[in-house]
């Protein structure tokens, strides 16, 4: 089992009620076990990180990026959670927003590869 850090739960909770348009629309194609049957869960803490998608079955995490994750600080941040990911035997696979909202089946493809 994951550890998590307690003290996030209530920002992952906010986190899931206020989902971006991106991951409102994978959302829709991940929940309910649609893909392999596989369980994905949103907002889910994992360490002291809210990833915005894990699948435990397959050890995935599903990154969908806005703006900010292009800047040099958050590139930074984004190297230093998908190496504790790594770390932990966990995938990372990113998308950005454009690419969830603009190409949704590629992006689907890719996951399902993934899975």
């Amino acid at each position: 089992m994951l550890s998590y850090n307690k003290s996030l739960k209530q920002i992952s909770r906010n986190l899931r009620r206020n989902m971006t348009d991106a991951e409102t629309l994978l959302w829709s194609k991940l929940r309910g076990k649609q893909l392999k049957g596989y369980q994905f869960y949103r907002q889910k803490i994992i360490g002291n990180y809210i990833v915005d998608f894990y699948c435990p079955k397959s050890k995935l995490v599903i990154e969908v990026d806005g703006g900010q994750h292009y800047s040099a600080e958050g590139k930074e941040k984004d190297k230093r959670r998908d190496d504790y990911m790594t770390r932990e035997g966990i995938t990372v696979l990113r998308f950005s927003d454009r690419e969830v909202l603009g190409n949704r089946d590629a992006v689907l493809e890719k996951i399902w590869s993934g899975l």
